[in-house]
Formats: C-alpha cells, sequence, structure tokens
C-alpha cells in the first residue's frame, strides 16, 4: 500500500494553503511524503506539477516539506562581508583571506588594488587613505592639484572634499595657475 500524508501533515499542508482538491491533485501527481517533495525539488516544479498552486504557496509547502524556511517576502538574501574584504577594481573578484597589498587579482591577474600617491607626504600605498599620515588618497591625475592645494594652505581633509567639489572648468583654471607657477 502507498504511503499516505497522516492527518497532521494534511492539516500542515492546509495551513500552508492547500486545499482539499488541491491535496487529491498532489497524490495524483505522485506525492504522498515528504519525501516526494524532495525529489520535486523547487517551487515552479511544483506548481507546474499541481494545477492551481501559486507560487508562493508553493514555496512554502516545500520548505516546510523540506525543512527549510519559507522565503522572505519583499527581499533578497542578506550578505554580510567581513571589513577587511578586499575586491579587485578590475573585475570586481573577491581576494582570498591571505591577499596582501600589491598581489595581483587571482581571477584577472592585474593588480587588484591600486598603488596611490599621497598629496600630503609623498609616501604611496594601496585603499583609500594613507598608512603614513591618514589623507585620503586622489586620483593619480588630480595628484598636482591636490600638491597645489595643500600649497595654498588648506587642510589635510579639505583638500579632497574640494577637488570632487571643483567642476571641470575650476580644475582646468587651478591647472593654469600651475602651469605658471612652474614656468
Amino acid at each position: 500500500m502507498a504511503k499516505t500524508f497522516s492527518a497532521l501533515e494534511k492539516n500542515i499542508l492546509k495551513a500552508k494553503g492547500l486545499t482539499d482538491a488541491q491535496l487529491k491533485k498532489l497524490a495524483k501527481a505522485g506525492i504522498h511524503s515528504r519525501e516526494d517533495f524532495k525529489t520535486v525539488g523547487d517551487a515552479a516544479t511544483l506548481a507546474d506539477l499541481v494545477a492551481g498552486i501559486t507560487k508562493d504557496t508553493a514555496a512554502a509547502v516545500l520548505a516546510w516539506a523540506t525543512g527549510g524556511s519559507a522565503p522572505a517576502t519583499g527581499g533578497g538574501a542578506v550578505v554580510v562581508e567581513s571589513a577587511d574584504a578586499v575586491y579587485c577594481i578590475h573585475c570586481r573578484t573577491k581576494q582570498p583571506k591571505d591577499y596582501n597589498s600589491g598581489d595581483l587579482c587571482v581571477s584577472c591577474g592585474k593588480q587588484a588594488e591600486p598603488i596611490l600617491a599621497c598629496y600630503w607626504c609623498s609616501s604611496s600605498g594601496p585603499g583609500k587613505f594613507c598608512r603614513q599620515c591618514g589623507a585620503e588618497f586622489v586620483a593619480t591625475s588630480e595628484l598636482d592639484l591636490a600638491v597645489h592645494l595643500k600649497r595654498e594652505g588648506l587642510s589635510k581633509d579639505e583638500v579632497p572634499k574640494k577637488l570632487k567639489a571643483m567642476s571641470a572648468a575650476d580644475k582646468e583654471a587651478l591647472w593654469g595657475r600651475i602651469r605658471k607657477s612652474r614656468g
């Protein structure tokens, strides 16, 4: 004799959203136990096998039958990354835990983090901030502009903010002042 759902299992399936008619359709489809749900595999397949079951109901039934949890409505999975995680700037691949500054990316083979020069203390290093003085790095193309702003008396924290706030015309005018001072 084929296995059938117990009275408790039938009540649970009804609580998950199935009707008596849908329970009969489960039996006709060959689903007689929790093990059979594991064979079905996913909610879309269950919804295809038994007409009238919504994908949400199918997901709730499968979550119960396979021992998983029902999916949260309105959102995806939450991923918590470590604060020391390093991603390649070229291909966005996460680098392994034994990664050191200057290493090449395990995926694309390029340098994962650029080595930038500091406008404040002239040291260089990877990351977003200088490890010697704590100044925020600026793009290499704006290094001369940052050094000029430092010489004009701006503080360490104001230089990157001012560069980000400057328009292309303002930067070109500053380049003109730099060329005059060199010439």
